[in-house]
């Protein structure tokens, strides 16, 4: 078995990386069929271990062969016959020519993708979803068409979306249809319904509340509401205690055409979300402001955006707050 020549060879060059026979002729300079019928030999033998991938056969020296003197003699052997004529140099060159495709698939860049959001962006953030220490529950509240559940979904173990117009729940229906997303339900209801306070979790129960949501999202939502201050309230008893509510929302402008598009506030000052948050008793408040080139190409693109960040404080803290502004 191993007096052949070539076999030591081929097992010199499989034992320093796993080749494809294909790779293994062009070394060897040696047909595929003859190089298939000595690895045959080897891997009858228990030298060789094999592995289809698609088309291709990958081979590779088996690693408990390797123990054998006689094999570890026959390696000895192999490589240095590899050495001397060169084919052992040259591995370097072939597996760099395994890159050749991409590198020209690569070179051949669409303009117009720069530009969109990726389509595959739901397994990036299924990915980034693990990395949450909370994911069990989050909430979109005002969810309109549903735009934020594309998002949420992937994030998620499961979304609970409210909103108050059955247009807008029909269309964000219709969304998560089409995304295939099973772990949304979505919830006709006020922000203060008792019928939402059950679907997180949050209901009252023998005068204290349980509960809640990991996450609460309100996306454009605030500078709707008559009372904003009241909805930040609300919204924060829907947070689980620990966790965390995100506003997404307008700096203040001066730009009255947003009255047209149902707008009662004009924005709102980041010490006005940051009186909001604190009067709604939770902790950790931050804003941040939002790029101008992330706020897409939508009617209210040209408005400064900004987001309110806070935490939920623990089921004790957050009832001593309440208590005290009762």
């Amino acid at each position: 078995m191993l007096a052949e020549p070539m076999r030591l060879r081929l097992l010199a060059l499989a034992a320093d990386d796993e080749l494809s026979i294909g790779e293994l002729a062009e070394l060897l300079g040696e047909s595929q069929p003859n190089v298939s019928r000595h690895a045959a030999a080897l891997r009858q033998a228990g030298l060789l271990r094999d592995r289809r991938e698609g088309t291709r056969t990958l081979v590779r020296v088996a690693a408990e062969a390797t123990r054998d003197a006689v094999v570890a003699d026959a390696l000895a052997s192999g490589r240095g016959l590899c050495e001397r004529d060169g084919s052992l140099a040259r591995i370097a060159r072939v597996l760099r020519a395994r890159e050749a495709a991409a590198h020209e698939f690569f070179s051949r860049a669409e303009r117009s993708k720069v530009d969109s959001v990726p389509s595959e962006i739901g397994a990036y953030l299924a990915v980034l979803g693990q990395l949450l220490a909370r994911r069990e529950l989050a909430l979109d509240a005002g969810t309109g068409d549903g735009r934020l559940l594309e998002l949420l979904a992937p994030l998620y173990e499961r979304v609970v979306a409210v909103d108050r117009s059955v247009e807008q729940l029909a269309l964000a229906r219709e969304r998560v249809a089409r995304r295939g997303f099973a772990n949304v339900s979505f919830l006709r209801a006020e922000l203060d319904s008792s019928e939402l306070q059950r679907a997180v979790g949050a209901a009252a129960e023998g005068g204290k509340p349980r509960g809640g949501a990991d996450a609460v999202f309100a996306s454009r939502v605030l500078h709707h509401a008559p009372q904003p201050a009241k909805v930040v309230g609300q919204l924060a008893g829907l947070c689980a205690p620990g966790g965390a509510l995100v506003v997404l929302d307008y700096v203040r402008h001066d730009d009255e055409s947003m009255r047209d598009q149902a707008d009662a506030w004009l924005g709102f000052e980041p010490a006005e979300l940051r009186r909001f948050a604190r009067s709604a008793g939770l902790d950790d408040v931050r804003i941040i402001k939002i790029p101008p080139s992330l706020c897409g190409d939508g009617p209210d693109h040209h408005l400064p955006w900004q987001a309110l960040i806070a935490r939920n404080p623990s089921e004790g803290v957050h009832g001593n707050r309440r208590r005290k502004e009762a």
